[in-house]
């Protein structure tokens, strides 16, 4: 495991490599120049043109990229073209938001997703099936800017029992409990959408793992329901709901774009929109890589608890 282990942390670097140089071409040669974002109209032609040389637009690409590496691999994320404030100042203010969100949002999905998924499955084709799958259908259909202006339009404006967004009332402090306010809408709408996917695969999962011979054995035998479910069943149906986790782990690095800028909540995802309507390459590129490295270590984890989970799969 632990030769695996240093393989694909190896592997990492020309991955990031190739990644990098992707997504170096793609912000460059977008359509737009930052430096129309920040020049007023009575600036002539030369203060322009030191405006780009300030920020290093007018040499060729492959002389940007590699003074973006050199800074890189020396920890410096560059500054914000539109601010001028170091990248890491801005993404450490945007990082503690998106993982608060995020964290709670995947909480809140699984612990409801993974039981009704397992619920689904052993009454199949019950009532009860047809109301959790149909259910996860919905969220799933649901466009998720569709869902947060109707929760806004509801409890906000509507009822007036929950904030429109933010984190917090203007100018006052009102601590946890006013956090848990803003929070409550935004993790409706991120935790319908990852709950709705889950459910459907810890339903297939278990389906599957209830047609197996052992379950059959195991019911001969006059187990508990509970003691089947527990010790033959729920670790059996792991490998596919890990799967879906390990692809979930990397959004919360990366935020939901869509439902914080619903919400206006001050994570990653509201920045890179910000970025890319400013052109800001150095943060756009930060962001980026910010969010390979989270993909890349959540296929890692994934692999790890494949093997722990599943006595059977082992690297080598």
């Amino acid at each position: 495991m632990k030769k695996y282990i240093i393989k694909r942390i190896l592997i990492f670097i020309p991955v990031l490599f190739m990644i990098s140089i992707g997504a170096f071409l793609i912000v460059n040669l977008a359509p737009g120049n930052p430096v129309d974002m920040y020049v007023s109209p009575d600036m002539t032609v030369e203060q322009i043109q030191a405006t780009k040389e300030a920020l290093g637009l007018n040499d060729p690409l492959i002389v940007q990229y590699a003074k973006w590496v050199t800074n890189i691999m020396r920890g410096n994320l560059g500054f914000s073209f539109s601010s001028r404030i170091p990248v890491s100042t801005i993404l450490s203010q945007r990082v503690g938001p998106t993982l608060l969100l995020m964290s709670i949002s995947l909480v809140v999905a699984y612990a409801l997703a993974i039981p009704l998924g397992i619920l689904s499955a052993k009454k199949q084709n019950s009532i009860v099936d047809y109301v959790v799958t149909g259910l996860s259908f919905t969220g799933i259909s649901l466009p998720s800017f569709f869902l947060g202006l109707g929760l806004i339009y509801v409890f906000a404006v509507q009822l007036k029992w929950l904030p429109t967004g933010g984190t917090k009332l203007l100018g006052v402090d009102g601590g946890i409990a006013d956090k848990l306010r803003h929070l409550i809408l935004p993790v409706i709408v991120l935790a319908t959408q990852f709950a709705a996917n889950m459910i459907r695969y810890a339903r297939s999962s278990m389906i599957d793992v209830y047609n197996e011979n052992y379950m059959r054995t195991a019911v001969a035998k006059g187990l508990k329901p509970m003691q089947i479910l527990k010790d033959h069943g729920v670790r059996n149906a792991l490998i596919p709901i890990i799967t879906v986790i390990g692809a979930d782990i990397p959004k919360i690095v990366g935020g939901a774009i869509v439902t914080e800028q619903i919400f206006q909540w001050p994570g990653i995802g509201s920045l890179m929109v910000a970025s890319i309507n400013s052109r800001d390459y150095p943060v756009l590129m930060a962001i980026t890589m910010i969010s390979a490295v989270a993909v890349l270590v959540a296929n890692i984890l994934v692999d790890i608890m494949y093997a722990v989970v599943d006595p059977r799969i082992k690297f080598s």
